[in-house]
């Protein structure tokens, strides 16, 4: 007989989404502000200072009008200090009646505003000139910009070290390189990690610059009633100050909606540092498997149900399967959220609810990449020991100085004795000794090995921090 169980109650074990399930721990700052608290939350903040907004304008029978500004203030900002899920409840039971989220938003405001003798003359005021798409897109830049600023930019920030600390520990440690799989001019360890650090720092920057718009235009951008209501205002310059006071950009032409430019412009930006993390993880998912990394064992970690000697680089595979994930969301919503039918369609509003599960996936892959950095120490023996075993590699710089003396068949010759072979030192001798070169260049060349034609990659790999630090 079938056992039936009571799933109703959320927790990290009945959650649908493993974001709210496994990886709850990790996720968890970000409930704060992608959730339908967060949400409610924020629309609340975003009512409430227009309302204050509207309290200081000239040409309005607000100014003025209440005993105390500051008392008045201080009795809005504590409904927004004081607002728990306990209240967005309240919300919600009020959305059962409206069937629309912002006028459930405005009700409750009423209700407590209107509670205070001092603040009941407010309440016609509430949501004075808006449409839900005012107090809906302040509310999501709001929350994508906090999540940027206090989330995800202290995590890259932290990552970028720790890959820039790699970069500099391990610049001299020469290593094999690899094109299209098979044995290439060497480089050094430090310098790959420089590389992948450089990159996040470039994309970071540039996920940092984007400028967060927002809109405060009414029903279809062009402040209809606010004119015809107020025509003394300046509508467009009250807007903008407005947005602007919140630490928004301006976004001066919309409908409805505000295009989501910007937020595309973010996704994009992530959608690349994502990139540059899956990567990273592949590049030292393979050098785990050459064993030119070391992975710590943690304490009784298992690395197989069945095999004890394994252990596994699960965290740069989690890292990318959740990066992997963040990206393809992002990507459909920054092509989605830029295109609306005519002046508004509602399309954008249930898939603008995903963003969390972008910064989410995000933000767990950015964990695991940081986890699996820490277990990572090189195997500088099987390094050295793969490059031994390709001193063909070195038929560049043969046929480079070949061409340096004019000779126009130097890299056929070079081909010639090479293509396809491995070869070993003695036999890279033979062919210096027979290139015809002259005795200086001969004596250079002879000097050279796998482990030390590295050319520029340890002062690269040093230099990093420099180059970071240039802005």
């Amino acid at each position: 007989m079938k056992q039936s169980h009571d799933m109703s109650s959320l927790s990290p074990l009945t959650a649908i989404s493993s974001i709210d399930g496994r990886y709850r721990a990790i996720s968890e700052p970000l409930a704060a502000l992608f959730s339908e608290y967060g949400l409610f939350r924020h629309r609340l903040i975003v009512e409430i200072r227009w309302l204050q907004w509207l309290m200081s304008m000239e040409g309005l029978p607000l100014k003025g009008g209440v005993s105390s500004h500051s008392s008045a203030r201080r009795l809005m900002d504590q409904i927004i200090s004081d607002f728990t899920p306990a209240q967005a409840e309240k919300i919600k039971d009020l959305e059962k009646i409206t069937r629309h989220d912002v006028k459930a938003l405005e009700y409750y405001l009423r209700e407590h505003l209107g509670a205070h003798r001092e603040l009941a003359s407010l309440v016609s005021f509430i949501h004075f000139g808006c449409t839900s798409e005012d107090i809906n897109n302040m509310a999501w830049s709001l929350i994508v910009r906090d999540a940027r600023e206090t989330i995800l930019m202290p995590q890259l920030k932290r990552l970028i070290e720790q890959l820039t600390c790699f970069a500099e520990q391990w610049a001299a440690i020469p290593m094999l390189a690899r094109t299209h799989g098979q044995a290439a001019s060497p480089t050094t360890l430090g310098k790959e990690f420089a590389n992948f650090a450089y990159r996040l720092h470039q994309q970071s920057r540039r996920l940092q610059r984007v400028a967060i718009t927002a809109k405060m235009n009414g029903a279809v951008g062009n402040y209809n009633a606010c004119r015809q209501a107020c025509p003394t205002v300046d509508w467009p310059q009250q807007a903008q100050q407005f947005v602007e006071s919140m630490g928004l950009s301006w976004m001066p032409y919309t409908t409805q909606i505000e295009p989501h430019d910007s937020l595309a412009e973010l996704l994009s930006a992530l959608t690349a540092i994502n990139a540059i993390m899956i990567d990273c993880c592949r590049d030292l998912w393979g050098y785990i498997a050459l064993d030119y990394l070391r992975q710590k064992v943690q304490g009784a970690e298992v690395g197989s149900s069945t095999m004890p000697h394994k252990v596994n680089p699960i965290d740069f595979e989690n890292a990318e399967g959740n990066a992997g994930l963040a990206s393809a969301l992002a990507q459909h919503l920054s092509v989605k959220l830029p295109i609306s039918r005519w002046q508004r369609d509602l399309s954008d509003s249930s898939s603008l609810r995903s963003l969390g599960s972008v910064f989410a996936h995000s933000l767990i892959a950015l964990s695991a990449w940081r986890q699996g950095l820490k277990k990572i120490s090189p195997n500088e023996e099987v390094m050295k020991h793969d490059l031994n075993k390709h001193w063909e590699v070195l038929t560049e710089a043969i046929q480079t100085n070949l061409r340096h003396c004019g000779d126009a068949q130097a890299y056929e010759k070079t081909k010639a004795g090479s293509h396809g072979q491995k070869l070993d030192a003695a036999a890279i001798k033979t062919m210096i000794e027979r290139s015809g070169l002259s005795a200086e260049a001969r004596k250079k060349l002879l000097a050279c090995a796998p482990e030390n034609y590295t050319g520029y990659a340890e002062l690269l790999a040093k230099r990093l921090r420099q180059e970071l630090n240039k802005g």
